[in-house]
């Protein structure tokens, strides 16, 4: 089979490298990709965010079999919507089922409607009402742009001072565009003591009836070490989390994936695809922090390594709603993903700087923001490579992982060194 999956980060890098390993693929395909992926796959030089310029290359490609769609904005504006009007098959869900990611407040309903234990929380379109219900509260509290805002658009406020500045850069400023034209306010949930925040991301395989789990992953939202800095992206991930127990993922499993499954299809928006559960641990449980209609970015990184079963035959399971039929294995040990970005990220960073890269042993390397200018190897984003590996355990995947970052370099590179660590404290 030809296979064409649409984006141009370090998930699609490592999607692509898991179909690769399946025999029945022929050809791969990346629109628009970026140096990584190149080494692969064909780039196809098509903005994928323009529908009509998508499907006149696919009018032009029809030895092109399948379709893997992943970033969130294509995925809100129903790129899957209209391959599937093409007759293509496709990975990934419809417009309406990608609302649960593009809309935190439908999220929020729908959480609210059918009882799925998340934090409380309002939505407002009024900035007087908001500042109202937030000087109520008080702080610290969180504020979440309604809609699509490259995973930044999540503000954690300390105090009410700071709490007040960032509404009105939400819905005033307008600093994360129409994506802030309605705000989520919700509580801040506490963690248990165990470990910080004890955050835990479940990705899922559903065909909108099935629902299979992929292993769990710790993601480090923060610029700098320690859970400092601004929220970014992610700097970092490891698989699984080892104080993610089976009873754990039993729990959530009962209480939130399954009837989540279950109330997109009562709501007549069944989710095909791969929906993502940022999970918080806490006194009360396991609640929901977002949702994602899609895999995480660099959560994929350290989860698809770690598959067995061949990625392709799970997709058309997906596609085919017959998700029941696979078996998904998964090996043993751990994997740990270092993120290098640019400097001045997530603010503002320089593109085009020459990237050197030495001599790498037990480690693999998984291309996001980068391009090739003149036969060399440049940045060409904020997060710009991701270094993998995998080992018997987390201390040997972080140690193969930062002995390989350490032949990576580019003016002004920048990168966690506690990636994988968290899981040790308590």
């Amino acid at each position: 089979m030809n296979v064409l999956v649409i984006g141009s980060g370090g998930r699609e890098h490592a999607i692509l490298k898991a179909l690769k390993k399946s025999p029945r693929v022929e050809n791969l395909y990346c629109m628009k990709g970026n140096a990584g992926t190149a080494e692969i796959a064909t780039n196809v030089d098509v903005d994928f965010m323009n529908a009509e310029a998508v499907k006149k290359y696919v009018l032009k490609h029809p030895e092109i079999d399948y379709f893997v769609v992943t970033p969130d904005d294509p995925l809100a504006e129903g790129l899957v919507d209209e391959l599937e009007s093409m007759g293509k098959r496709c990975f990934g869900p419809n417009r309406a089922a990608a609302k649960i990611e593009s809309s935190k407040s439908f999220a929020k309903e729908l959480m609210r409607k059918y009882g799925i234990p998340t934090a409380r929380s309002e939505s407002f379109t009024d900035y007087g009402k908001a500042l109202e219900y937030v000087r109520k509260q008080g702080a610290p509290i969180v504020l979440k742009a309604d809609g699509l805002a490259l995973g930044k658009g999540v503000l954690i406020c300390d105090t009410m001072a700071q709490a007040e500045e960032c509404l009105k850069e939400i819905m005033l400023d307008k600093t994360f565009g129409n994506a802030g034209d309605c705000v989520v306010v919700e509580e801040l949930m506490k963690g248990l003591k165990y470990i910080p925040g004890e955050e835990v991301s479940l990705l899922c395989f559903t065909d909108g009836k099935t629902v299979k789990p992929m292993i769990s992953a710790c993601d480090h939202k923060r610029a700098a070490d320690g859970d400092k800095g601004l929220n970014t992206g992610g700097m970092g991930t490891f698989a699984p989390c080892p104080f993610f127990t089976p009873e754990d993922e039993e729990e959530v499993m009962r209480t939130i994936v399954r009837p989540t499954v279950d109330a997109m299809r009562a709501e007549g928006t069944p989710f095909k695809g791969c929906l993502y559960f940022g999970l918080m641990r806490t006194d009360r449980g396991y609640k929901v922090v977002e949702y994602n209609s899609r895999f995480g970015d660099p959560e994929t990184q350290v989860i698809l390594p770690m598959l067995k079963t061949d990625l392709l035959d799970i997709f058309e399971a997906v596609t085919d709603e017959r998700l029941s039929d696979i078996d998904i294995e998964w090996d043993d040990g751990a994997c740990v993903c270092v993120v290098l970005a640019s400097g001045g990220y997530p603010i503002h960073y320089e593109r085009g700087d020459e990237i050197y890269v030495g001599k790498i042993s037990g480690a693999d390397i998984v291309h996001a923001g980068t391009a090739r200018k003149g036969g060399k190897l440049v940045t060409n984003g904020g997060r710009v490579l991701n270094v993998v590996a995998k080992g018997k355990n987390i201390d040997e995947a972080r140690l193969l992982a930062y002995s390989a970052a350490s032949q990576i370099e580019w003016k002004g590179m920048q990168y966690r060194s506690d990636i994988g660590l968290k899981y040790r404290e308590g």
